[in-house]
C-alpha cells in the first residue's frame, strides 16, 4: 500500500517538536486487521517517555495560553484545510490500520475534519459575564485554560476522536500529551504531521504510543500534577479505573464510555427510514462504535415487515478488506472482537433467537453481518455492549414496556426512536435515561452537538460550544465600585 504523500506515515513519538524512538527503543508491530500482517512499528513508550512528553506540554502552555484566540483560530483551519486536502491518505490509514471499510473511512476524515473547523470558529467565542454582586461591587467572570491536557484515545475512530479532543483543548488555550490506541497509531501520528505544517509550535502538541505499557501511561497521566485534565474514550471499565487514579488529584475528568444503544421502532414509524437509520447505526465500522444500535425493540404489529426489509438491504453488503472499494463492511478489530461476537451470538441462539441472516465467522477477523429474531432480555447481548455486525430484534407491545426495557440498562449513553407521532417523540425521548436521543434518524454525531452519556457511559460532553466549556475553567474578580 502507498501514500501520495509516503512522509504521512511516520511510527515514532512526537515531543516537543522532534519525531523520536523511546527512551528504551523498544517498539511494537501495528498489524492490518484484514491480513493480521504487520504494517510498521511503533515506539512501546514507557512512563519516562511520557514524562518528557509532559514536560514538553508543560513549558509550551506558558506561551500558548497568552496567544489570543484569533491566532488559534487561524491555527486550527490551517489544519483543518491540510487534513481535507490530505483526506484520501488519512482514509487509506485508517482503512489500514483499523480495517474500515474505504466509505466510511473516508466519512471519517470529513468527520474529524469538521471538530478542527467547528473550534477554530469556537477559539474566538469564548466568552466571559459580567454579573451584578449584593453589595455594589462590580464582578467579573473570566475563562481560563485547564493547563496541560491528557488523552488517551481509542481504536475505533482513530482521526474523529483525537480531532475531537485536541481541537477544543488547543482552542482554549490548552496544551496536550495523547496517548493513541496501540491498534491505530499511525493515523494519530499522519494528523500531528499536519498540525506541524499547519504551523502548530513545539509542545503544544505530544503524542506517545504503546501496546503492551498503556496502563502504565495512564497511570502516569492521573499521577502526573502537571496535567489538570484527563480526557479517555473507551471502555466503562477502564474509564471507572482512571477516575480512581485521578482522584486524589482532583483531575478534571472527560470520559466517555461504554454504551448499549436501545433502538425503538414503534408501528407508527416510516419502516424504510428506519431501516435506513438502523443499518446507518449499526453496521458503521463494522457494528465498531459506541452508539451502535445493540438492542432493537420492534412494535409487534410491523415486527416481520420490519425484519424482511431488514434481511432485504443487509443482503447486498460485500464483506471484504478495508481497503478493497468494493468492501461495504470491514474486518473486526482482532480475533478477541470475533470471539466475543460468536459468543454472543451462540448465547442467543441457545436462548432462543433464530439466525435469519448471517451467523458466521468468514476467517481471520472477518464475521458476517448478522441479524438475530426472537431475542429476549435473557442473553447477554442485553446486558453486554456487543461491538459487532450483530442486530438483535426484541418485540415489543406498548410505549411504557419499550421504555421500562430501554432503560432497564446500567449505561446510558445513545438511544434512538423511530416514530412520527410528535408528541410521542418527545414524550419518550424525554423520559429515555441516555446522554443522547435521536429520532427518526440513525446519525448521532455531530460537531456541533455534545455527545456523552449518563450512569455508567460517562462523564462530561465532547463537541459543539459545550466541548469547549470542558477545558475551561472560571475565575471571579470581585472589584469595589468606589476605587474605580
Amino acid at each position: 500500500m502507498t501514500l501520495h504523500d509516503p512522509t504521512l506515515l511516520i511510527g515514532k513519538n512526537y515531543i516537543d517538536g522532534k519525531w523520536q524512538s523511546s527512551l528504551s527503543n523498544a517498539t511494537f508491530d501495528v498489524t492490518d486487521p484484514s491480513t493480521n500482517k504487520p504494517i510498521t512499528s511503533c515506539p512501546e513508550s514507557t512512563p519516562q517517555d511520557l514524562e518528557l512528553a509532559i514536560q514538553a506540554a508543560a513549558k509550551a502552555f506558558t506561551t500558548w495560553k497568552q496567544t489570543t484566540g484569533r491566532e488559534r483560530s487561524r491555527l486550527l483551519r490551517r489544519f483543518h484545510d491540510l487534513v481535507i486536502a490530505n483526506k484520501e491518505d488519512i482514509a487509506t490509514l485508517i482503512s489500514w490500520e483499523n480495517g474500515k471499510a474505504s466509505a466510511d473511512a473516508k466519512g471519517e476524515v470529513l468527520f474529524a475534519a469538521s471538530f478542527l473547523e467547528w473550534y477554530a470558529e469556537e477559539a474566538v467565542r469564548i466568552y466571559g459575564d459580567v454579573v451584578p454582586h449584593s453589595n455594589g461591587s462590580r464582578v467579573q467572570v473570566i475563562k481560563q485554560p485547564v493547563g496541560v491536557c491528557g488523552m488517551i484515545t481509542p481504536w475505533n475512530y482513530p482521526a474523529g476522536m483525537i480531532t475531537r479532543k485536541i481541537g477544543p483543548a488547543l482552542a482554549a488555550g490548552c496544551t496536550v500529551v495523547v496517548k493513541s490506541d496501540g491498534n491505530t497509531p499511525l493515523t494519530a501520528n499522519a494528523l500531528v504531521v499536519l498540525a506541524e505544517r499547519a504551523g502548530i509550535p513545539n509542545g503544544v502538541i505530544n503524542i506517545v504510543t504503546a501496546l503492551e505499557n498503556t496502563p502504565l501511561l495512564g497511570l502516569k497521566m492521573c499521577q502526573s500534577p502537571i496535567i489538570r485534565k484527563l480526557s479517555f474514550t473507551g471502555s466503562t471499565r477502564v474509564g471507572k479505573i482512571l477516575a480512581e487514579q485521578s482522584g486524589s488529584l482532583l483531575k478534571k475528568l472527560s470520559l466517555e464510555l461504554g454504551g448499549n444503544a436501545s433502538f425503538i421502532i414503534f408501528d407508527d414509524a416510516d419502516i424504510d427510514n428506519a431501516v435506513a437509520g438502523l443499518i446507518a447505526s449499526k453496521f458503521k465500522g463494522s457494528g465498531q462504535t459506541c452508539v451502535s444500535a445493540n438492542r432493537v425493540y420492534v412494535q409487534s404489529d410491523i415486527y416481520d415487515v420490519f425484519l424482511e426489509k431488514l434481511v432485504r438491504k443487509v443482503r447486498d453488503f460485500k464483506v471484504g478488506p478495508g481497503l478493497d472499494a468494493q468492501s461495504t463492511m470491514g474486518p473486526l478489530i482482532g480475533p478477541n472482537a470475533v470471539v466475543k461476537a460468536v459468543e454472543h451470538i451462540q448465547d442467543a441462539v441457545q436462548k432462543g433467537a433464530e439466525i435469519v441472516h448471517g451467523g458466521q465467522s468468514r476467517g481471520g477477523n472477518f464475521i458476517e453481518p448478522t441479524i438475530l429474531k426472537n431475542a429476549n432480555d435473557t442473553m447477554k447481548i442485553t446486558t453486554e455492549e456487543t461491538f459487532a455486525p450483530v442486530v438483535a430484534l426484541f418485540r415489543f407491545s406498548t410505549e411504557e414496556e419499550a421504555l421500562k426495557r430501554a432503560n432497564d440498562c446500567d449505561v446510558g449513553l445513545a438511544s434512538y426512536i423511530f416514530t412520527t407521532n410528535i408528541d410521542r417523540a418527545n414524550r419518550v425521548s424525554e423520559n429515555l435515561e441516555t446522554g443522547m436521543v435521536a429520532i427518526n434518524t440513525g446519525v448521532i454525531s455531530d460537531a456541533a452537538a455534545p455527545f456523552g452519556g449518563v450512569k455508567h457511559s460517562g462523564l462530561g460532553r465532547e463537541g459543539g460550544v459545550y466541548g469547549i466549556q470542558e477545558y475551561l475553567d472560571l475565575k471571579t474578580i470581585v472589584t469595589v465600585k468606589a476605587n474605580l
